[in-house]
């Protein structure tokens, strides 16, 4: 429905460059300073450590060229909710925001306060409480929430600012790395495989871990609204950015490699850390605990900017609360849509550790479940622009159908893989995705109601 002019509406300002910063603080989180020790312990040697890092990076940048042909195809507001939407039905959508809400944002953004609290006593010496770190994980997430409530431009630079800052960070581990390539020992220990090792279910095993710390792309979609000539912008910085983490991923993980060895980086949950220390010392650990903290800020910067949007878009479908359609006319951004975003997480984080740590264990799969969709609705708006007749959008998925096909059956590969792991946590994930049916007709009934 096309916008009075004397309405409020979301501003275009934001171009390639944002997209991009966007898609990679939407990845790198806390993940990178962890997975490369677990990756190391299920493959054991430098070669097939790289090559399942080198793996999950092609998978990303097949899903990310997925994206960038849905972009391009439908450069709509809501991003990845409007794909689902326009594909199938619009419950699927509505499923979709409603697990982001409940789930995958507010539990992302509530753990990564949390988690920037732990790292506080590091950095500044100072013990805090449970309470205490409670108290600073909420107030971070109010912080973040009235930040993105000025304006797209302003919540957009202080996401931009964390992203660099936090390339910067990785970009200094790694060049501080090849400095102390001589100050860590242990390259030369044999490597010592178990008795039933097999490479290739070894690599599929690695690939989990590698693939959680690579996910994320999809959240600067959400920002179709408001960006300029997002048709193309989007899958620019969708391919930039993505191309961008996987630089730095394979960076970190060649210069553990280089400074560790594989049976150091096997044996240690601090990686990054031990790299700083064999350089300058115990001051290390400080130092990357600030970096992780750094991260941690930055991926909350991302998830109360992006997500809102989705909120605000089923608002305006008329499929959730209209109050979170309502955009301010001094900010133009949704800031009920943001308000509802902040609280969400700011209740998971109240909840306490052992709540959200058991609801981070099944937000990628959903996740993932969703990417499958996405990855099927390429073939269902090919074939109906075809039969329309509608012009083919200067990106297309290279290589389909068989890359797009791949990408499916990685990502819902992922998904059996956590239900078979941990099916408890994966039903009661999926459980609440299904209840977002009966809500939506809900909704709907209402809309029906009051039209």
């Amino acid at each position: 429905m096309p916008e009075r002019p004397d309405q409020p509406h979301l501003l275009r300002r934001l171009g390639v460059r944002d997209a991009a910063l966007i898609v990679m603080g939407g990845i790198v989180g806390s993940g990178i300073f962890v997975n490369p020790s677990v990756v190391a312990r299920l493959v054991h040697t430098p070669f097939f450590i790289m090559l399942a890092w080198t793996i999950g990076g092609a998978i990303a940048i097949i899903g990310a060229g997925v994206f960038a042909e849905l972009a391009a195809r439908r450069p709509f507001d809501g991003g990845v909710y409007a794909y689902l939407r326009d594909a199938y039905h619009p419950v699927v959508a509505f499923s979709y925001g409603w697990t982001l809400l409940l789930v995958s944002q507010s539990g992302g953004a509530a753990a990564s306060a949390v988690t920037f609290a732990f790292y506080l006593p590091a950095i500044t010496g100072i013990t805090l409480t449970s309470v205490q770190a409670t108290i600073v994980a909420v107030a971070v997430l109010a912080a973040f929430t009235v930040i993105n409530c000025f304006g797209v431009r302003e919540s957009t630079t202080t996401q931009n600012g964390f992203m660099i800052a936090k390339i910067v960070a990785i970009g200094g581990v790694i060049l501080v790395g090849f400095f102390a390539a001589h100050a860590a020992s242990g390259h030369g220990a044999p490597v010592v495989f178990p008795a039933d090792f097999n490479p290739v279910v070894a690599i599929g095993l690695a690939l989990v871990p590698v693939m959680f710390a690579y996910s994320g792309w999809q959240t600067s979609t959400f920002m179709a609204g408001e960006t300029r000539d997002s048709n193309r912008s989007l899958p620019l910085g969708i391919l930039f950015g993505v191309l961008g983490v996987i630089v730095l991923y394979l960076g970190m993980n060649a210069v553990c490699l280089y400074v560790l060895g594989p049976a150091r980086l096997a044996g240690t949950m601090t990686p990054a850390s031990d790299i700083v220390q064999a350089v300058v010392g115990p001051v290390g650990a400080k130092i990357m605990a600030s970096v992780v903290a750094l991260s941690t800020l930055g991926f909350i910067a991302n998830q109360i900017l992006t997500s809102p949007r989705v909120y605000f878009q089923m608002a305006a479908d008329g499929t959730f609360f209209k109050q979170l359609a309502w955009i301010s006319p001094r900010t133009h951004v949704p800031v009920i849509a943001i308000a509802v975003q902040g609280a969400a997480a700011t209740a998971i984080a109240l909840a306490g550790p052992e709540r959200y740590n058991l609801i981070l264990n099944w937000v990628t799969s959903i996740d993932y479940i969703f990417f499958g969709f996405s990855a099927l609705a390429i073939f269902i708006f090919r074939r109906r622009d075809r039969a329309m007749g509608t012009p083919e959008p200067w990106f297309r998925m290279p290589l389909h159908p068989w890359s797009t096909l791949l990408f499916l059956v990685v990502a819902w590969g992922i998904v059996i893989d956590v239900v078979l792991k941990s099916p408890k946590d994966a039903s009661f994930g999926i459980a609440v995705l299904l209840t977002g049916i009966p809500v939506y007709y809900v909704f709907r009934r209402m809309k029906k109601a009051t039209a």
